[in-house]
């Protein structure tokens, strides 16, 4: 089965997904990411308006199999919180780009995007990966 790296997104080393919308970054974790995991039972994110830092964990998934940090792919201050996700944490491995979405950021360095993949790249690590 191909996985989903939808184009048009931006993706991290760490399996995160950003979509930008002017200087507020949405985030998530990419399919790949939610299909290794497996059945996610429990999420924790961040409140709003704490900060987040590029390269470090903000929140923690976990699945039947094991317990992850979720990484910043961007810096910044969290201005809105996936709030359906506590209750109903399944939804990221339903829906990982759409209603499973994690955090908004308000990006703090857009610079921070250059270094993010696009899904053609993101594709190639995780086929690199599987080797």
């Amino acid at each position: 089965m191909k996985m989903e790296a939808p184009p048009g997104l931006k993706y991290s080393k760490e399996h995160e997904w950003v979509s930008t919308e002017e200087s507020v970054a949405t985030v998530g974790i990419t399919d790949h990411a939610q299909e290794q995991l497996g059945e996610i039972v429990y999420i924790e994110l961040p409140s709003i308006g704490e900060k987040v830092s590029k390269d470090d964990p903000f929140g923690v998934v976990e699945s039947v199999k094991a317990v992850s940090d979720i990484y910043a792919p961007v810096s910044g201050t969290v201005v809105e919180v996936n709030e359906d996700l506590p209750e109903s944490p399944e939804v990221v491995n339903e829906d990982p780009y759409g209603d499973g979405w994690l955090i908004k950021v308000r990006v703090s360095d857009p610079a921070d995007l250059e270094d993010l993949m696009d899904s053609a790249e993101y594709e190639e690590m995780v086929a690199r990966e599987k080797e």
